[in-house]
């Protein structure tokens, strides 16, 4: 492990490896922080169910709106850098809403500013997490590319560390801190981001246009000068005085003229910026275009739209099952975090049992077992709410605990075969930016699921501390999990989990 570690920092430098693994961590540990906002926006807000998750909807989008920033980033530097800057720039957007809403206290206590914030604060996360996927791809080209697995490999690590620490402590936190605290606490870590941008060096893209420029004058500019020099010599040579005047001269207009060619290389200094610009926005106009022309194709929009289809078609009930294991089953924050721990470790089970049992499974296979599963946890939730399982001595805290286990293991059963889909249908020369597209769609998907889920709740009338139709909530989501199988058709039908 520590000679892994080394060779990677000989390869990587220890500066930009401690940003990868800092924004990693901080992307994974956003769970001690969101664990407070749950819990605010319940018990000081005071917001239903419905009214609640749909405010997590919209503060949540911009990471529905990923390829905008690699798009940008990519085609628009800033004095001269394309990736430390957008970092800085990610840095700020994470830092001062949590500053703002851990010391005033009117900003986390109404339901605007509140949701205002926290969506800038995930526009910086957004963005922080494209920004330093792209540092990643461009770090393991070329020469590093034997790296590539193990860069992502430690990315994956520092990510899962910062989640289940943050699931961890987040509930006791917030059992002995006031929420301020909670939120000032967070703002450390994009803080020391931020710090940490400056220790990474990024190559200027507008130098080199700079250079070009520079070098092309100075040529102009030579060759006005041997012209000058080789008059010189000739009228010292010259004992004529009519030749010395000629060459006098000629010696007037030769360094009127090099005056000349330097005024004309001083003034295309500033038409190159210019054209500097043109040339970034016609960048991103045709990266826009080859974007949306590659995504057009049938061979990578029907498994994209398969994939977004098996979201919104299934309405998300998690705050609405939240607020039930909260007020109903009076389950302490504390334990709500060690589930999700749990949850974690399901997930990296269910990617061993994935890379171990499954990759050779046709994917249509997979994910009709991945719905038929997550359709009986469904189940599992209606179970709990109908209080079956008390009457054969199964306690609350073991349903959930189990649940939550099993649901991240076979979600990841489902997001594996999207992660490889996306992987290779992405045609080269825009591989980043479309597999942002990818994500986005799947982070949109979700988000409409959980727009869904907010109006399913809304109209069974669903509140706090009235549950009487959660049940049927939960059965129509059953019924719902089902619906994408009848379009697996759009998924490639000889792929399996380790080809397209």
């Amino acid at each position: 492990m520590i000679q892994w570690l080394k060779q990677l920092r000989i390869a990587f430098g220890a500066s930009f490896l401690w940003l990868v693994c800092l924004i990693y961590f901080t992307q994974g540990f956003r769970s001690f922080v969101w664990t407070a906002v749950s819990y605010q926006l319940k018990d000081k807000l005071r917001l239903s169910p419905s009214a609640s998750q749909f405010v997590t909807s919209i503060v949540f989008f911009p990471w529905s709106v990923k390829p905008l920033y690699g798009i940008v980033s990519d085609c628009i530097p800033i004095r001269g850098r394309k990736r430390i800057p957008y970092l800085v720039i990610a840095a700020l957007l994470s830092l001062f809403p949590w500053l703002i809403l851990g010391i005033n206290i009117s900003s986390r206590s109404s339901r605007t500013p509140l949701m205002i914030l926290l969506t800038l604060q995930n526009l910086g996360s957004a963005m922080a997490d494209v920004v330093i996927d792209a540092m990643i791809a461009e770090a393991v080209r070329s020469e590093k590319a034997s790296f590539a697995g193990d860069l992502q490999s430690i990315s994956w690590m520092a990510m899962a560390f910062g989640g289940i620490w943050g699931s961890l402590i987040g509930g006791y936190t917030l059992n002995n801190l006031p929420i301020d605290q909670i939120f000032l606490l967070f703002s450390l870590l994009p803080a020391l981001q931020l710090l940490s941008c400056g220790l990474v060096e990024e190559n200027s893209v507008g130098d080199k246009v700079i250079s070009e420029y520079s070098s092309s004058s100075g040529g102009s500019l030579t060759v006005n000068g041997r012209e000058s020099h080789e008059v010189t010599s000739r009228s010292q040579n010259d004992n004529s005085a009519e030749k010395s005047k000629s060459s006098t001269l000629r010696r007037k207009r030769s360094q009127k003229s090099a005056e000349q060619g330097a005024e004309t290389a001083r003034k295309s200094q500033v038409p190159a910026r210019g054209s500097l610009v043109a040339k970034w926005l016609q960048s991103f106009k045709m990266a826009t275009l080859s974007l949306f022309g590659a995504f057009r194709k049938p061979i990578i929009l029907r498994p994209m739209t398969w994939f977004f289809l098996a979201h919104v078609t299934v309405p998300n009930l998690s705050t609405v099952m939240f607020y039930y294991q909260t007020e109903v089953l009076k389950l302490e924050a504390s334990f709500l975090g060690t589930t999700r721990v749990i949850g974690w470790f399901g997930l990296m089970l269910g990617t061993l049992i994935y890379n171990r049992y499954l990759k050779k499974m046709k994917l249509r296979r997979i994910l009709l077992c991945a719905h038929v599963g997550l359709s009986i946890l469904s189940l599992l939730d209606g179970v709990l709410v109908s209080r079956l399982h008390l009457s054969v001595g199964i306690s609350d805290k073991i349903m959930v605990i189990f649940g939550s286990a099993l649901a991240d293991g076979i979600n990841q059963f489902k997001f594996m075969p999207f992660l490889i889909l996306s992987g290779q249908l992405c045609p080269p020369g825009i591989e980043g930016t479309l597999f942002a597209l990818f994500m986005s769609i799947n982070n949109f998907g979700s988000t409409v699921s959980s727009f869904v889920g907010a109006g399913l709740a809304s109209i069974l009338n669903i509140s706090s501390g009235n549950f009487d139709n959660l049940l049927i909530g939960i059965l129509i989501q059953v019924v719902c999990t089902f619906i994408p199988i009848t379009c697996l058709s759009l998924i490639p039908k000889e792929a399996t989990g380790i080809s397209a």
